[in-house]
């Protein structure tokens, strides 16, 4: 995948950048792997599998970059096969900003991040929405049955290059269900000394 990723990423004013700060020697490396067309290994397609949210980026006809943060349930994000992946365009608040700009420039990068466990992945892709009155099989594989939001759309995700993003400056940040996780041991423990506790007075 370095390859794509740096086709995509790497544009003459980026290596002129690389250039100037003395880093295009290192970043050089990653134009001369041979790859075929990208695809997702199981350790992409499982982190991607156990995100809550990650963080969309479209393009919009005045060339300004839009980023909007988009979460639902664990897996929301779907890995259709080794080369798409899709999600379920849940209502927000109805500005349609993101889905105008795809409907003029299907380019759009995601960012992924593992918090806790200090992870991001960096995704470039072409997107194309897709309608239930159309599509309706497709639409049902990107539902969460247990996550009550109205779905109004697809979105899919044709990979064109991903990249693992270096681990420096993530500040470890936790879920509620994590934190419950590693309390729950202790929250225990404090229940049977309670308990303890009370029968000597009694």
């Amino acid at each position: 995948m370095a390859r794509a990723f740096a086709e995509i990423a790497f544009t003459p004013s980026v290596k002129a950048a690389q250039n100037l700060y003395g880093s295009r020697q290192a970043n050089s490396g990653f134009e001369g792997v041979t790859e075929s067309q990208p695809s997702l290994s199981e350790q992409e397609a499982g982190f991607i599998s156990g995100r809550d949210s990650f963080y969309l980026a479209t393009i919009s006809e005045s060339g300004w970059p839009y980023v909007q943060h988009r979460g639902g349930p664990i897996g929301f994000l779907k890995v259709l096969d080794e080369h798409r992946i899709g999600f379920a365009d849940f209502r927000g608040n109805r500005q349609y900003i993101s889905v105008g700009n795809l409907n003029a420039n299907d380019r759009v990068s995601l960012i992924l991040v593992d918090y806790a466990n200090k992870r991001r992945l960096k995704i470039w892709g072409h997107a194309r929405i897709v309608e239930e009155n159309d599509e309706p099989e497709l639409i049902a594989q990107l539902e969460s049955p247990t996550y009550r939001a109205r779905i109004e759309r697809g979105i899919i995700i044709d990979i064109a290059a991903y990249d693992w993003n270096c681990p420096q400056h993530i500040t470890p940040r936790y879920t509620k269900s994590a934190i419950e996780k590693l309390m729950a041991p202790l929250v225990a423990e404090i229940e049977s000394l309670k308990a303890q506790i009370a029968a000597t007075q009694t």
